[in-house]
């Protein structure tokens, strides 16, 4: 192993779309030097005293707990903020917001994704008037700490060199509530970038906002992946070597009437991750998904539970990945770690 450092200071992490691919591999490769060491037990403190606001629009489980145990590994602190408990519940401007709570800390994190158009936007606001590193815990548009884990995973399987695997995309059945569409957004826009075949599958209903698809379509001719769309659970399995079927909302309906969402839902019920379709995918699938599953609905339990998950490795490297990107561009001198 060899010893290398990176920083990216005060650089906002939103989308994938804005980093390059030797950008993202040095944040896998600090990605994985930081598990190294919390497995091993060594002290990484490259953040101390830092401070870090994490404001949530959203419920969470993975990406609070990521961030908030991150945070603390790496030497600093996080408040926890929700909509309910700031004056952004009663019209704060994203500037104010922005100018104030980047004079109190360092970074600056937000999760806000339920409603189309707003997230995003709201975001790129506050990182225009913060000059701290603005991070994105999920938007509208996309879900780049997710998906960054997601392709940690999917390398440590399958190695660093992904080119020709094929990745299934798909929408799945859950009666819960009408979930964001930044997960599948985001795997489309970032996976073929690095060589993958992905296959989008979803019903009619269930479209991805366009300029999502384009940048799909455009990775996949950059990057030397490919990428195309089905409307068959079925056709999206067939000889895949990675699966994530997940739900999402109607694009359409998302923000005004998400209950739509659910009962044009009720049409796909068969739309379920399970045994019988795994067949159809390589024998040694890897089965993904985000978490929570919905399960019965999303996936059978035989199957999430079975040996072809790895649901458990990828929530896990939710926390090292945000590390990484905490500490890359939060850190006022450069990150070492072993390659």
């Amino acid at each position: 192993m060899t010893q290398a450092t990176a920083h990216f200071p005060n650089r906002d992490w939103i989308t994938t779309q804005e980093w390059t691919n030797p950008e993202l591999d040095v944040m896998l490769d600090v990605a994985g030097d930081l598990k190294c060491k919390f497995k091993q037990r060594v002290p990484h403190r490259h953040l101390p005293d830092q401070t870090i606001f994490l404001m949530f629009f959203d419920k969470s489980t993975r990406t609070r707990n990521s961030f908030e145990a991150g945070i603390t590994q790496l030497g600093g602190h996080a408040h926890f903020l929700t909509a309910d408990v700031m004056q952004v519940s009663h019209g704060e401007s994203p500037k104010d917001t922005g100018i104030i709570l980047s004079s109190y800390g360092h970074g600056i994190a937000i999760r806000h994704d339920l409603i189309p158009g707003e997230g995003n936007a709201y975001m790129r606001e506050v990182a225009k008037w913060a000059n701290v590193p603005v991070i994105n815990m999920q938007c509208d548009v996309d879900h780049p700490c997710q998906t960054l884990a997601d392709l940690m995973t999917i390398r440590e399987k399958r190695g660093r060199n992904l080119k020709g695997l094929r990745i299934a995309v798909t929408w799945a059945y859950a009666p819960s509530y009408a979930k964001p569409l930044s997960v599948p957004q985001g795997l489309i826009m970032l996976m073929p970038r690095f060589g993958l075949d992905v296959v989008l599958g979803h019903p009619p209903e269930y479209n991805l906002m366009p300029e999502t698809v384009k940048a799909a379509h455009e990775n996949a001719a950059a990057g030397g992946g490919s990428f195309r769309i089905v409307d068959s659970m079925d056709e999206a399995f067939r000889d895949a070597d990675i699966v994530i079927p997940k739900s999402w909302g109607c694009l359409d309906t998302m923000g005004a009437n998400p209950a739509e969402s659910l009962r044009i839902a009720k049409q796909y019920t068969h739309w379920i991750c399970n045994a019988e379709r795994m067949r159809l995918a390589t024998r040694d699938v890897l089965y993904m998904h985000p978490l929570p599953a919905d399960r019965g609905n999303e996936v059978t339990d035989e199957v999430i539970d079975g040996p072809n998950s790895v649901v458990y490795d990828e929530a896990e490297n939710r926390l090292h990945t945000a590390k990484s990107i905490m500490a890359l561009t939060m850190s006022p001198t450069p990150i070492p770690y072993a390659v």
